[in-house]
């Protein structure tokens, strides 16, 4: 197991260009990332192996880098935590002796929480988890981060209907999107286990509510964070299934159905 030893130093790009080099890590707090920029430059080239570009952060209200298309799918999981109230990319060099050796690390993401500490976060493929080097490094990162006491997490790949889910909401993470009026009256309702046409026509009240905005809203609105927090039901197949008379429900593979139904006879 590696050991940390000796003071650990954190480096900041400030977004002029300068670099405040050798901060003491366990002495600053997070205003000092405002303003900052990712410590790497981000580049694209014709050939590169990694998807770089930038997201439109809902919660930042400006774009957010990323190095890779796994990076891109932490920002998509930021942005519909509530919790989170800003997201840094690349956000310093930290700097310590480990095993003798002096030793560098750039983290993916900070996020910063309302109600919780800091979380400095490490965007890696699963396959790539089990080779030596990379479980060094990030095993004297989590080191460093936890003794600070701030929360340290190992990003992989999260699970395929989870994330479309969240892809398909993400196209609704602008207020100027919705209704208040119209999302107040959905929330009081109960819909639960409504079909989506039968929900659709729920609001005889307001018969201006155009079916367009009625179908956004009622679709969508989970996306506002008033959804039990059980994202893995792929919710926009589902919705539009519902839409055609079927019950709101996960949807389950060909094979999942025929056990299913060799278990019932």
């Amino acid at each position: 197991m590696s050991r940390v030893i000796g003071e650990v130093s954190m480096s900041l790009r400030r977004t002029d260009g300068k670099i405040d080099e050798d901060l003491i890590w366990s002495r600053s707090g997070v205003d000092v990332f405002e303003p900052s920029i990712p410590w790497r430059t981000f580049r694209w080239r014709n050939g590169q192996k990694h998807y770089s570009g930038t997201h439109w952060s809902s919660t930042m209200r400006d774009h957010v880098a990323y190095e890779s298309r796994l990076e891109l799918t932490r920002l998509l999981y930021a942005d519909f935590d509530q919790d989170v109230t800003a997201v840094f990319a690349q956000p310093f060099l930290l700097s310590t002796t480990v095993d003798g050796r002096r030793r560098r690390h750039v983290p993916d993401y900070l996020v910063l929480r309302e109600k919780d500490v800091p979380l400095v976060v490490d965007v890696k493929p699963r396959h790539l988890l089990s080779r030596p080097k990379v479980n060094f490094v990030l095993g004297w990162a989590r080191e460093v981060v936890l003794t600070r006491g701030w929360d340290f997490e190992v990003w992989s790949e999260p699970p395929e209907a989870e994330l479309a889910n969240l892809r398909f909401l993400a196209g609704y993470r602008r207020d100027r999107l919705f209704d208040e009026d119209l999302l107040a009256e959905i929330r009081a309702a109960d819909l639960d286990g409504a079909t989506l046409g039968d929900a659709l026509h729920a609001f005889p009240r307001h018969p201006d509510w155009e079916g367009a905005g009625r179908r956004t809203a009622a679709v969508v609105e989970p996306a506002l964070g008033d959804w039990p927090d059980d994202s893995a039901v792929p919710a926009a197949r589902a919705a539009w299934r519902a839409g055609h008379g079927g019950r709101l429900r996960s949807r389950r593979s060909s094979s999942t159905r025929r056990r299913v139904r060799a278990r019932r006879r």
